[in-house]
């Protein structure tokens, strides 16, 4: 199967480094109409909306998931729009309609990723409880459980412990089921992706890392008689030599915003030491990783449009099957890198096959 590519929709202010080096990306709708349509034109299958109430790390203007979605889903054609959704400040069957709709509005490109949250002051903010770690995901399943129920049934009923739904109706159903997505490096989380989730997201990680985290969430799905699929996220910087790519990169580092990379350390740290692990998805995360704040250096997509679709194929190798992409310059990176590095994947993934299919024969 074709590897899919992804993109971070900017629609938090601040960009996608938490640094104040200057960025050439903005949060508004018309700019973000103007990158889903250059993204879809360039080979982006999916979009992934963030899912904000509060500002953190400096992000101090957030546009809402699915009403955004929503707005893009009018003036896109192909683009699959993934709108991140927060159990604890939604009810799932409220979301159950709205995805419903968006998947109307866009003839069957609706997705939802569900977050389990990790900023305890957006709940504190809307006067909701902080669940411990796991308790989160516990929510986060049934709230999965709940999506499934009202858009398979024809009326759907749920007891859970977070939620109930009683004989409700839900029509008219989603065209096409939307797919799921969810990410969490902890071990709650995994064993929820392999009972519940279509897709898994993984932070950037190394190429070892990310093997050893699709080979045991694979075993976890296997045991459940199930299959998922996987995405790792990545920060692309692809220059014209790997020397430009790297001083970004210095530059971006150089110029981060100490104060509110800090800030972000602490609330995720404290968010992971309720979980029985005693530590969350950014537990090993250096300063440096932090600067983007889910860990995408450590994928390595840095470096000249070959290297890079290099890189690429070596994940895909190791059961990949989605790059979530983010940008330091949106207005000129987004569409640089659909045509310089997206043809040289497909490229590769032809000889690819064709490889294999000569081992086999």
């Amino acid at each position: 199967m074709a590897l899919k590519f992804a993109y971070w929709v900017p629609n938090v202010s601040g960009g996608l480094v938490i640094s104040k080096l200057p960025q050439k990306t903005d949060w508004s709708f018309e700019a973000n109409a103007r990158y889903a349509r250059i993204a879809e034109q360039v080979g982006f299958e999916f979009a992934l909306l963030q899912t904000r109430f509060i500002a953190s790390y400096g992000a101090e203007n957030q546009l809402e998931a699915i009403t955004l979605a929503a707005a893009l889903a009018s003036v896109t054609k192909k683009l699959n729009l993934i709108a991140a959704i927060l159990p604890g400040l939604w009810h799932p069957g409220v979301v159950a309609k709205m995805i419903a709709t968006l998947d109307h509005i866009s003839h069957g490109r609706a997705a939802v990723n569900i977050v389990s949250g990790w900023f305890k002051g957006e709940f504190h903010g809307y006067g909701e409880p902080w669940l411990d770690h796991d308790e989160r995901y516990r929510r986060s399943e049934e709230f999965i459980r709940v999506l499934r129920e009202m858009w398979t049934k024809e009326v759907a009923t749920f007891r859970g412990d977070f939620y109930r739904i009683n004989q409700a109706p839900l029509k008219p159903k989603p065209i096409s089921q939307p797919p799921i997505f969810q990410g969490g490096n902890s071990k709650a989380a995994r064993q929820m992706a392999a009972r519940v989730s279509d897709w898994y997201f993984m932070n950037g990680n190394t190429i070892d890392g990310l093997k050893a985290q699709i080979d045991e969430v694979k075993e976890l799905a296997a045991r459940e008689g199930r299959t998922l699929k996987f995405g790792v996220n990545g920060f692309v910087i692809v220059r014209d030599t790997e020397e430009e790519a790297q001083q970004v990169l210095r530059d971006i580092i150089e110029h981060a915003d100490a104060e509110a990379v800090e800030g972000f350390r602490d609330q995720v740290r404290f968010a992971g030491k309720a979980s029985p692990e005693r530590e969350g998805m950014w537990a090993r995360s250096t300063f440096k990783d932090l600067v983007q704040y889910n860990d995408g250096f450590k994928t390595g997509l840095i470096g000249t449009p070959e290297q890079v679709a290099d890189r690429i194929i070596e994940l895909k190798k190791i059961g990949v099957d989605l790059i979530l992409t983010g940008f330091l310059h949106y207005d000129e990176d987004l569409q640089s890198f659909g045509e310089r590095v997206i043809p040289l994947v497909r490229q590769k993934e032809a000889q690819l096959e064709k490889t294999v299919e000569s081992v086999e024969s």
